[in-house]
């Protein structure tokens, strides 16, 4: 898949290989779309008269008539209502994703197809954003489109480019303002989490060899790596805190507080309390480092985990700034979608 145009490069964040690809088949990732969204009526949007067919979980079929105009604003249909719980701003969304260009067949993200570095169970790569949150994946408009509905829906969303992305479409990206687009999402999961959730317990002592970890209330953890001490070869983690919540399987949106810092020199890179607080990555499909998908996948809500990780398992082979760095995070699951 092309790199984007105009794309930024990936923040060091623990976002794998997967999830980098995903972010570059929106066209205009990195732009943070603002659009306002109109709504059609319960028959669709009669302006394009886009038909969706297929099953709720499974690949839609999007059928776009020759001569159709996308419409001016963003228009918004329910094409098949959920029964789940109702979807506010401030949820932590998991969603599968279609969008395509009217006047084409160009698919901008298909998150029903298979990545590379899948999980083994057949867990595909899925999208997990928080409602009402400027971020990468998904325009404004289409997130916006998910609120009051319910887990389970089916949503479609229609219009312009600049309907969709707004002015902050990339000019570079080759799409013009007047270019249609579509987008169906599938709402799987929805849960509400504190963006300042900590996990709580006693702390256990470090292994030896293992960086000394300290975690003050809201804040980014301190973690110190111990001098003189070599980098290990193999990925090492340590369970600091057990948790007693639900377990996070493959597929899962995993919820967290992190801070991430490099073993060469402690130097802190990352950390979610930089960026508001809890954040949410799929777990277990490639969509974050091998090491987080190795190590995180089988742990329980409310566990703090102490992860080593060798640029291998990390960004070793990309061009990220930490490509030969091996990485220490401290990973509170605060919760799971």
């Amino acid at each position: 898949m092309q790199q984007t145009p105009g794309a930024r490069p990936p923040h060091p964040r623990p976002l794998g290989t997967v999830g980098r690809r995903v972010a570059a088949a929106l066209i205009v990732p990195a732009l943070f779309f603002t659009a306002a969204c109109g709504s059609g009526d319960e028959g669709g949007s009669p302006q394009a008269a886009t038909k969706v067919t297929g099953e709720v979980g499974e690949k839609p079929k999007v059928t776009v008539p020759e001569d159709a105009e996308a419409p001016d604003e963003a228009a918004t249909k329910v094409v098949t209502a959920g029964k789940g719980d109702k979807m506010a701003k401030g949820d932590f969304v998991r969603v599968d994703v279609f969008a395509r260009m009217t006047g084409s067949d160009q698919e901008l993200i298909n998150t029903w197809n298979q990545q590379s570095g899948g999980s083994e169970d057949g867990a595909h790569t899925q999208l997990v954003v928080r409602l009402g949150e400027d971020q990468q994946m998904l325009p404004v408009s289409v997130m916006d489109a998910m609120v009051g509905e319910r887990t389970g829906s089916r949503v479609l969303v229609e219009g312009t480019a600049k309907a969709i992305i707004g002015d902050r479409l990339n000019p570079q990206s080759g799409i013009q303002e007047s270019d249609g687009m579509v987008w169906v999402v599938d709402a799987v999961a929805a849960t509400k989490t504190d963006a300042e959730a900590e996990v709580g317990g006693e702390q256990a002592p470090v292994e030896e060899g293992m960086p000394e970890v300290k975690v003050g209330k809201q804040k980014a953890a301190t973690i110190t790596v111990p001098k003189g001490e070599k980098a290990p070869k193999e990925l090492r983690q340590q369970v600091l805190i057990e948790g007693d919540g639900p377990e996070v399987k493959a597929g899962e949106g995993l919820i967290a507080q992190y801070t991430g810092v490099k073993w060469e020199d402690g130097e802190k890179f990352d950390s979610s309390w930089d960026h508001g607080g809890a954040t949410a990555f799929q777990i277990g499909t490639g969509s974050v480092v091998k090491g987080w998908d190795q190590s995180l996948v089988g742990k329980k809500v409310g566990d703090r985990v102490l992860l080593v990780i060798p640029p291998e398992l990390a960004y070793g082979g990309s061009q990220s700034e930490l490509s030969e760095n091996t990485l220490v995070f401290v990973v509170d699951i605060v919760g799971k979608v």
